[in-house]
């Protein structure tokens, strides 16, 4: 039985390096079905979506267990290797290998056989590595089709060991899912779902010579599992329309799992790309993935009108830059007044409060913000909006180590106590801004609810309350979800608290400063002055 590679001190010290900087970055990081993770020792391919460039990367090795893998074995594009960059240091000194593609040379010629044997005879020895099957990092709405590459590797994995009747590989899938990829403090779900075991001996059609077909069904499969637990739609316009449509179904904020917030939305957006094949005719009769009420051409119609209805009213939401949250809960004039008081002048004692941290935190923010303006005018959208997060991390932390030496050495005769009490400041002054930031977010859509006017805010609350009807009626008597929500996702299972849900006040106020940040209004909250309303991209 291999036992696998010991972990090297570059390694363990880049691990803490990524979790201590993406717990920063992300206000919460999510990870579910940690138990399937195969034990150190059984060779382990591991593969996600991949939407984030680095940061996916990034995460994987983050959310691992050190007691179920003690070393993940990543790749990178080679195109990332060899310069002078703090990115390059990164990635080589965690032990990751290039991997060439072929749209980086210009004739196209391209060798990956060294680094191929490198993976496999990692496998060999009992290691994790670390693949992803699209290929490329991608802003996109929807995952692209996976290459065979994983699957031609288990199997040359399984033909090199045809006589070790012991030998067992597990293909690990992972979906991750970001709230808001690039957005500081957002939040992010990481799935790993229950190995895909192989052995020489139950999976005969593996071994070579191998029937491509047999690949095929095997990355199909995988395709199947990473899509499963994240959101994957053709248009950013069905992202939008399904994340309204949970958000009416069960506006529960952050008393809701991360976990079941996102398979709530999928579940809409499931259903909402079915009934858009069905429109276009590209759903073949007596697919598996068709519904029983495929026939019924009304069934379509009235899932349709409901999605172009969910699609105006989040429109006219956006106009307004109000969240639906707003709309579902109407108050009084003088309600209003007292709460834009109270809203207001809590921001400006918080922020007063949080001056001398926030002023540490200026030079970060400002460095990070110049990067990142510089690199998005470098490309397309879909070419740079996934590298958006990776820059705000590595100039991010690049910054944060300057104003802590910095700070360190202008107090040089007290740097025994600044070089604990700056980063204790810089994290307390986070924590009073963020809050800052919440409260003046509120003082904001509350002003905007004036402006509005009773008139329009009532033809709005009509129209949302003939949405919420037709949505409660789809979710319960066509897609089977609970018929009351409230209940059912927030009493849940014991443990539940583990995966991102805050209950209540008292556990509000008791983790103020923990790294599990405050209860939020909703999983859609990230560090900005104005509600993350809709940001997404126009369809391209």
């Amino acid at each position: 039985m291999p036992k696998g590679s010991s972990t090297p001190w570059s390694y363990f010290l880049i691990r803490v390096l990524f979790k201590f900087v993406l717990k920063i970055f992300y206000g919460t990081i999510v990870v579910e079905g940690t138990e399937n993770i195969p034990p150190r020792g059984v060779p382990c391919i591991v593969c996600s979506n991949h939407s984030n460039s680095l940061t996916d990367a990034l995460v994987l090795v983050a959310t691992i267990p050190f007691k179920r893998r003690n070393l993940l074995r990543l790749t990178a594009k080679s195109t990332q290797f060899g310069k002078k960059t703090f990115t390059s240091w990164l990635i080589e000194s965690a032990g990751t290998l290039p991997i060439q593609r072929r749209k980086d040379f210009a004739d196209g010629q391209i060798d990956n056989n060294i680094v191929m044997q490198h993976l496999l005879n990692a496998l060999d020895y009992g290691d994790a590595v670390c693949l992803f099957p699209e290929g490329a990092s991608r802003f996109h709405p929807t995952i692209a089709p996976l290459k065979t590459g994983v699957a031609r590797m288990a199997s040359s994995a399984l033909s090199r060991n045809r006589n070790s009747p012991d030998f067992e590989i597990c293909i690990l899938t992972c979906s991750i899912t970001y709230m808001h990829r690039q957005h500081f403090r957002s939040d992010v779900l990481v799935t790993y779902h229950p190995p895909i075991r192989l052995t020489p001996s139950n999976n005969p059609e593996l071994l070579e010579p191998v029937d491509y077909s047999e690949i095929r069904s095997l990355t199909a499969r995988m395709h199947q599992q990473i899509g499963s637990g994240t959101l994957d739609a053709p248009s950013w316009r069905l992202h939008r329309v399904a994340k309204l449509a949970a958000r009416i179904y069960a506006p529960l904020g952050t008393e809701m799992s991360l976990g079941d917030y996102v398979r709530v939305v999928r579940t809409f957006l499931e259903a909402f790309k079915l009934a858009e094949l069905h429109r276009n005719g590209e759903l073949l009769s007596g697919s598996d993935n068709e519904p029983d009420s495929s026939n019924d051409d009304s069934v379509v119609t009235r899932v349709l009108k409901l999605e172009e209805d969910l699609k105006v009213y989040q429109d006219e939401l956006a106009t307004w830059g109000l969240k639906d949250d707003r709309i579902r809960k109407p108050l009084k004039r003088r309600v209003i007044l007292y709460r834009i008081l109270v809203r207001l002048t809590w921001s400006v004692i918080l922020l007063s409060i949080s001056l001398p941290g926030v002023l540490l935190w200026t030079p970060i923010a400002i460095a990070t913000f110049i990067a990142v303006r510089e690199f998005k005018r470098s490309g397309p959208i879909w070419d740079t909006w996934d590298e958006i997060a990776q820059y705000k991390l590595v100039y991010g932390l690049i910054s944060g180590i300057f104003v802590w030496t910095t700070s360190v050495l202008l107090t040089f005769p007290v740097a025994f106590i600044t070089v604990w009490a700056v980063p204790v400041v810089m994290w307390l002054s986070l924590r009073w801004f963020e809050d800052a930031v919440s409260a003046f977010r509120a003082f904001v859509s509350l002003a905007r609810l004036l402006r509005m006017g009773r008139k329009h805010l009532g033809e709005l609350r009509t129209t949302r309350d003939d949405l919420h009807r037709r949505v409660m009626d789809f979710a319960v008597n066509t897609l089977g979800l609970p018929g009351t929500p409230e209940q059912h996702f927030t009493e849940g299972s014991a443990g539940q608290q583990d995966k991102g849900r805050i209950r209540g006040p008292w556990a509000s106020k008791a983790k103020y400063f923990s790294l599990r940040r405050r209860r939020k209004r909703d999983w859609n909250e990230t560090l900005r002055l104005y509600d993350q309303v809709d940001d997404y991209p126009e369809d391209f």
